[in-house]
């Protein structure tokens, strides 16, 4: 297999994978931060998402690190399915959980009228936004891992 950037294993990879932590680890931080978002069901199933999406991003960068450290490249047939199952999976799980939430926030927010919580609405928005980030990055390492795998 031909090594690109993104690849598995190498230094592009790894920031991706770091991206994707921290983005989804801010959109859980911004929304575990207020008072109400567990009695919203999509808030709720953000969390979660991004909670599945931060776990999955750190072993993927923790093995990324591991390839850079040794100096290989992971093109093991079996592995780079696996990584775009994974990689698949999650970005349609944040998808799906960050547009519900993004729906809830404009209802709130927006159609309404003034949000009656205050500061909580916009770290609302905040999560979702970097929610949709976390996203952004795992959709473009879910391409390139397609991409390997149909280069195979």
């Amino acid at each position: 297999m031909r090594v690109f950037p993104g690849s598995p294993g190498t230094l592009t990879s790894l920031f991706f994978r770091i991206a994707q932590c921290v983005f989804a680890v801010g959109s859980i931080a911004s929304m575990a931060t207020t008072s109400r978002f567990f009695k919203i069901t999509a808030f709720c199933c953000l969390i979660a998402s991004m909670g599945l999406q931060v776990v999955w991003s750190f072993v993927l960068a923790l093995l990324d690190g591991i390839a850079l450290v040794k100096k290989e490249v992971l093109h093991n047939p079996v592995l780079i399915s696996l990584f775009v199952v994974g990689d698949w999976v999650t970005a349609t799980l944040s998808l799906a959980a960050a547009s519900a939430s993004a729906g809830v926030a404009v209802l709130y927010f927006n159609d309404t009228g003034d949000c009656k919580f205050g500061e909580e609405c916009q770290k609302y928005q905040l999560s979702v936004a970097l929610a949709f980030l976390a996203w952004i990055v795992v959709s473009i390492s879910s391409l390139i891992m397609l991409w390997l795998l149909a280069a195979g």
